[in-house]
């Protein structure tokens, strides 16, 4: 059982930035490849980044390509998500995931969630 805990989310101008952290507890963090998803109102949820066990192989959606970094921290048992330049549309739920395995491809485990409010 892996249990997820995300943070950082907030409201920010639009342009601004935000950094997201999921702390994950339970068995190995290094096992399990993992993922940031949102889901904005009346939307379907949807992947926006992903990062592979070892960190060297990273996803990201179009809508968030050069915007949004992902990267992980393997000793502290995090991943962040590292938002810039944000813009209203970025407004959503954001899902820390993660997958058995070296790459995700479908989520074992998720978090509560945390909300991300970008104003115009």
């Amino acid at each position: 059982q892996v249990q997820l805990v995300e943070s950082g989310g907030g409201l920010v101008q639009a342009g601004g930035s935000l950094r997201l952290s999921c702390v994950a507890s339970g068995r190995s963090f290094s096992s399990f490849s993992m993922g940031w998803f949102r889901q904005a109102p009346g939307a379907e949820r949807e992947s926006a980044a992903a990062i592979s066990w070892t960190g060297d192989s990273t996803y990201y959606a179009d809508s968030v390509k050069g915007r949004f970094t992902i990267s992980r921290d393997n000793a502290k048992n995090t991943v962040y998500l590292q938002m810039n330049s944000l813009k209203p549309e970025d407004t959503a739920v954001y899902y820390c995931a993660a997958a058995r395995g070296s790459v995700m491809i479908r989520p074992d485990y998720w978090g509560q969630g945390t909300q991300v409010t970008v104003s115009s």
